[in-house]
């Protein structure tokens, strides 16, 4: 966004804000950095998130959604109202998970995983005591998004040496075309939640929701290359955290799980093959405080590691693990390569 229309922007949000809200705003920042469509704001004496996205649909879409779940649910922003295409939500704090859970302690990491995966399925139980189910769009459905999904892992030809024979693909499409019965959030990377000065976890950031299994929203944190903490200790976690009223039996949960993660680590990889070939690999500090795609060697193969223990927990991913561990020799090679670059540098 050139400066110019981020201004442009700012004035327009401005002025809105002050209608809406009858008072002044005293300040206004972007808490994601530049171009990006939130804005901070201190106007009638909070702290106040206005979106501006471009899609006038969504916009109202999330309000609704974010009315309906905030009357069963403290684990996500209110809506503060709607002015044509800029939404007013609550402003749920400035300690994005993705930095805090790279600065704590390995303990007080676990636990913030916890709250985070139990915040998930807080906000999924609040859904079904509302009628979003009737309204919502099912995501995932149609046939070219489940081929492209699980067609995806033709990527890991040149990486691993091959697809093995013995995966069945029309398994695996079989097993990801779900019936959209659970309220997703969808995009839950750990850069879309937040903690604030009373140390409450919540979600942001509800554009994309819609309908699906429900363990997608666990994947997406899970599957996110930036978060730091081992793919068992995740198990262990959302074993504890698991809601036995989402509809599905533990089992048949951690396998579909597991399955989908093994296709969404994919997916993570050739974003971040893509990314690096046209920015070149970034700073993990940077990536964390623009929550950027993870273009870093270490976090690449952090989701390796992901896909290669997730896609050994299920017979139908099984094959593909070999793949994930053979992309996972050649990263740590690309971080230990970019390791000894720096110290020439230095």
């Amino acid at each position: 966004m050139s400066d110019r229309k981020e201004q442009s922007t700012q004035d327009e949000i401005i002025e809105c804000a002050e209608a809406h809200f009858d008072a002044r705003v005293k300040k206004i920042s972007a808490p994601g950095g530049e171009g990006r469509s939130s804005f901070r704001l201190s106007v009638a004496g909070q702290s106040v998130i206005a979106t501006l996205r471009p899609n006038f649909r969504r916009t109202h879409l999330e309000a609704h959604v974010l009315e309906q779940l905030s009357a069963h649910s403290d684990d996500l922003p209110q809506c503060l109202g709607v002015v044509g295409e800029i939404m007013f939500q609550s402003d749920v704090g400035d300690r994005r998970l993705n930095v805090e859970i790279a600065e704590v302690t390995p303990s007080a990491r676990l636990d913030l995983a916890h709250d985070a995966v139990s915040a998930i399925f807080r906000i999924q139980s609040a859904a079904r005591k509302t009628q979003l189910h009737e309204m919502m769009p099912h995501l995932g459905t149609n046939d070219d998004w489940i081929l492209n999904f699980v067609d995806a892992i033709d990527f890991l030809r040149d990486l691993g040496g091959g697809i093995s024979d013995k995966f069945d693909r029309e398994a695996a499409y079989e097993r990801v075309a779900v019936a959209g019965t659970q309220f997703v959030k969808w995009d839950c990377r750990s850069g879309n939640a937040a903690i604030d000065n009373k140390d409450k976890l919540r979600w942001f950031d509800f554009e994309y929701a819609g309908l699906r299994h429900g363990a997608e929203d666990i994947a997406w944190l899970i599957g996110d290359e930036a978060w730091p903490i081992r793919p068992q200790d995740m198990v262990d976690i959302v074993i504890n955290a698991f809601d036995p009223e989402c509809g599905f039996e533990l089992d048949d949960y951690l396998d579909y799980l597991s399955v989908y993660l093994t296709f969404h680590a994919v997916q993570r990889l050739k974003l971040i093959s893509k990314e690096s070939r046209k920015r070149g690999w970034l700073s993990k500090e940077k990536i964390r405080k623009y929550d950027d795609a993870g273009v870093h060697p270490e976090f690449a193969a952090q989701i390796c590691r992901v896909g290669a223990y997730f896609s050994a927990q299920s017979p139908l991913t099984a094959p593909l693990s070999r793949n994930f561990l053979a992309a996972l020799h050649g990263f740590i090679q690309i971080n230990n390569q970019e390791d000894q670059r720096k110290l020439r540098r230095a």
